[in-house]
């Protein structure tokens, strides 16, 4: 591939320095050839972002014949440093709640468990503190990283109780008494200040650095690299922090991208301007230079675990000829919380069946009402998407589940599927010829109604930022084209052959199941009511239901319906009936061809 200015630029320099670099504008090749164009004799560090970038940076940097750089993550690094000289067991999934609330014995002074709230609060206070650059607990008030009232209210109220027995269970941790986790690691080997021996360090995807390692990066005396977008920091719920913003070195920029074609460059590039709202300044250019190509490989991305599997709900419904999809990372993963706690669990909690309930947390909740108290007071946000799905789909889940499971491949096989599904954050660095995105990213609409409703504070203007990055981010996976929402396509963007805007109404579709004759009266209704629509009703919700098709209207179909558009979606789109969506894709024999 032929270089760019920019690229030569950041090749030749000299002294330290940060690189902002959109996505798909060929990082990894500008690293290389930063690597490459050093001293053979010099020893080199490449900080990957997590194993699976190591993995693929290891066989880049063999590829280009550079036997002198070592390829490391943050905790590979850290664990070699660290748990080989103390002999310390590493603890693989983290502590659960219940597992916390036992160790230490906590007490819930009488308040309905409390002591499990407690511990949910160590537990984020721990990570608060392992991924800080901070020496001791007491220099950090974890109620800034608190936003909900009811949260911070609780935590208020026990604060000294919690930070006490934070300080216990890092304790029993230094101490051998109990198994490590990868957090507390990380955080002795920042507080060990560290000598890395290299002439160059290349720490790669520097916005979601943790600032405990940005701390050991910054000490080295190694020439240092930082590479990564500021637009693309989306771990700032784990306490990441923009380290391309912190660290004062020469500063470069990789503004053309290789993945995506203007149109797409555009469309980020608007979607970005959103940051004015919150008095965040607005992006350089990007420019987008990638070839036309065939549409391969498909995906639907949703900002929520939730989102997700509603619309995985609705393709696997809708498509019943589907035979293969993919979940990006496990499919297990998108039904289980961190803690431990599956979907199942609290759908037998909805259910009154506590015999059936596994998870120790789960299970001593009383009923759901008191689990959505939990949730209240400890900011749970994967169990209260749980319970939302639970009250969307109550006693169908384990059927549709089921159902998606038989169609799921493994990993091996991904080339194969049909769809792909997953989540901004497991699809970061990943790259898809078509994609679909899910309306449940935040807009600019919602956005404005935020910051001119009450106070922000820093926190929440921070997590407001991340909202738009992760849009961003979702919008630039694509390299051909992108369906979106019409609600998260900024004012006056026209719609193109790669960009097709989705049109959804702002008012809730009225669920219509259509026979095949417009002029039947329509049964609906998902508890067993049944409501009448006349001809009238379908036309005043449904405007272009009589409308002709035309070639125009055809082709856009088929290009929509090739690339996995469900038909509740086109049917939002095109301002018609599912039934009449079906009827034209009958006419054109699309699922024959296509399906």
């Amino acid at each position: 591939m032929e270089l760019t200015k920019e690229q030569y630029d950041i090749i030749g320099s000299t002294g330290n320095i940060k690189i902002n670099a959109v996505a798909g504008s060929g990082k990894t090749t500008t690293v290389i050839a930063y690597a490459k164009s050093r001293p053979k004799d010099s020893k080199i560090l490449y900080l990957a972002f997590n194993r699976s970038v190591k993995l693929e940076a290891e066989k880049k940097f063999k590829e280009a014949g550079l036997r002198n750089v070592s390829v490391e993550t943050a905790h590979s690094l850290a664990y070699k440093h660290i748990v080989y000289k103390h002999a310390y067991k590493v603890r693989g999934q983290g502590y659960k709640t219940h597992e916390i609330a036992e160790l230490l014995g906590l007490e819930g002074n009488g308040e309905k468990h409390a002591e499990y709230i407690i511990a949910n609060h160590i537990n984020k206070f721990i990570s608060y503190f392992c991924n800080s650059d901070r020496k001791r607990i007491h220099d950090l008030n974890y109620l800034e990283v608190i936003s909900d009232a009811k949260a911070k209210t609780f935590a208020s109220t026990f604060y000294d109780y919690i930070e006490k027995q934070t300080r216990l269970l890092l304790s029993k941790m230094d101490s051998g008494e109990i198994e490590i986790t990868h957090d507390f690691y990380l955080k002795k080997f920042q507080l060990s200040n560290p000598r890395l021996n290299y002439d160059y360090i290349l720490f790669d995807e520097g916005q979601d650095a943790s600032s405990a390692m940005l701390d050991v990066f910054l000490k080295q005396k190694a020439t240092k690299v930082i590479v990564g977008d500021t637009h693309q920091q989306i771990y700032g719920w784990r306490f990441a922090v923009n380290s391309l913003s912190k660290a004062n070195f020469t500063s470069f920029n990789l503004s053309t991208s290789f993945r995506f074609s203007q149109n797409i460059a555009d469309l980020a590039m608007e979607v970005l301007k959103w940051k004015k709202v919150i008095d965040l300044e607005t992006p350089f250019q990007i420019s987008g230079k990638a070839l036309r190509g065939k549409i391969r490989t498909k995906a639907v991305i949703a900002r929520t675990n939730l989102g997700l599997l509603l619309k995985a709900i609705e393709y696997v419904i809708e498509k019943k000829t589907v035979k293969n999809i993919y979940f990006e990372g496990n499919i297990s993963s998108y039904t289980y919380a961190d803690e431990g706690a599956s979907l199942y669990d609290v759908l037998s909690l909805y259910n009154n069946k506590h015999r059936l309930i596994k998870d120790k947390l789960i299970k001593e909740m009383r009923n759901m009402q008191e689990l959505e108290e939990y949730i209240d007071k400890t900011e749970d946000v994967q169990l209260g998407m749980m319970v939302e799905i639970v009250k969307e789909y109550g006693n169908k889940i384990p059927k549709i589940i089921k159902a998606i499971k038989e169609t799921h491949i493994d990993n091996d096989d991904k080339e194969n599927a049909e769809m792909i599904f997953t989540t901004v954050h497991r699809c970061k660095g990943m790259e898809y010829d078509a994609i679909q995105i899910v309306d449940d990213f935040i807009t600019k609409e919602k956005l404005e109604k935020l910051v001119n409703d009450g106070k922000q504070d820093k926190r929440n203007l921070g997590k407001l930022n991340e909202e738009i990055n992760l849009l961003y981010v979702a919008i630039t996976r694509s390299k051909r084209s992108i369906h979106i929402p019409d609600t998260l396509i900024p004012s006056g963007f026209p719609s193109s052959k790669q960009i097709h805007i989705m049109r959804v109404p702002k008012a809730e579709e009225k669920q219509i199941r259509s026979t095949q004759t417009p002029t039947d009266s329509v049964k609906s209704g998902s508890n067993g009511t049944e409501k009448a629509y006349a001809i009238d009703e379908v036309r005043k919700n449904h405007k272009d239901a009589y409308k002709p098709w035309s070639q125009e209207l055809d082709d856009e179909l088929t290009v929509m319906y090739c690339e996995g558009i469900n038909v509740k979606d086109l049917a939002k789109h095109y301002g018609r009936t599912k039934g009449a969506i079906r009827s034209r894709v009958k006419k054109l024999e699309l699922e024959e061809l296509y399906g």
